[in-house]
């Protein structure tokens, strides 16, 4: 008689073995859960923020390589980081949050000052990353789905949400062999949302568990698996990757 030998237990290679990883507005959310994993499968993390204090806590939670507090839509700022770079695999460039006001309370330094932010920043970011970042890495930008449907308010950052993958798809062919990818996410349980939610949040968790197809809300942790995938996935360029559990499916 004989016994079964159990199966073994296959030892896989972490996806981005020394490799570089800067994380922009790396201190908390998506940027911190993306650093953290990122940093699991191999990279040293090199994360920024406007905030001193929380991004040496988060640093210290990540083990980071280093860190760079300033205000990443400060052209100078900006710029002086990328001075100070060795060469560096990847970057992921998370977004600030959207400005919202109906048409008639619409304000043009603010207005002005988003676009900035959402539109001007990634380019700004791809022109200081090429020949700092190495081939075949990528540049990763953050947009969101929600504003894909008109609504009062939303004028501004449904114009920006619409005109980024048309943006990341010119500059991943000015930017090769760089890669140049969009994450759209719908509503991410982080930080940020619960800024702009403020008392509503727990209203809106739960009526997404209630009527998203997966029942569940989306974490930081599920864009951050996205993120490195995409990071690690070397044929992926020029392209949008939706994530918001099925949200624009529904009626």
């Amino acid at each position: 008689m004989t016994t079964a030998s159990a199966p073994a237990v296959t030892q896989r290679e972490p996806e981005l073995l020394g490799q570089t990883v800067v994380l922009i507005g790396g201190s908390s959310g998506i940027g911190l859960e993306t650093a953290r994993r990122a940093h699991a499968e191999g990279a040293d993390v090199i994360l920024t923020g406007r905030h001193p204090d929380r991004l040496e806590r988060a640093a210290n939670e990540v083990g980071a390589l280093r860190t760079a507090a300033f205000d990443a839509t400060d052209p100078a700022a900006l710029g002086a980081f990328f001075a100070g770079l060795d060469a560096i695999d990847h970057v992921l460039l998370t977004g600030g949050g959207p400005y919202y006001a109906p048409l008639a309370e619409l304000d043009r330094e603010r207005a002005h000052r988003d676009f900035d932010e959402h539109l001007w920043l990634p380019v700004a970011v791809t022109q200081h990353a090429v020949g700092r970042v190495r081939g075949g890495g990528t540049l990763l930008f953050m947009t969101g789905t929600g504003a894909r449907r008109p609504g009062i308010g939303e004028a501004l950052i449904s114009a920006a949400s619409a005109a980024l993958p048309a943006l990341v798809a010119n500059l991943a062919l000015e930017a090769a062999p760089i890669r140049v990818n969009l994450i759209a996410a719908g509503f991410v349980d982080s930080p940020l949302s619960a800024s702009l939610l403020g008392g509503d949040l727990d209203k809106r968790r739960e009526q997404l568990r209630a009527t998203l197809p997966i029942r569940r809300v989306i974490e930081p942790a599920d864009v951050a698996a996205l993120a490195v995938h995409i990071m690690a996935n070397t044929a992926l360029t020029g392209a949008t990757y939706d994530i918001d559990g099925g949200q624009q499916v529904l009626p």
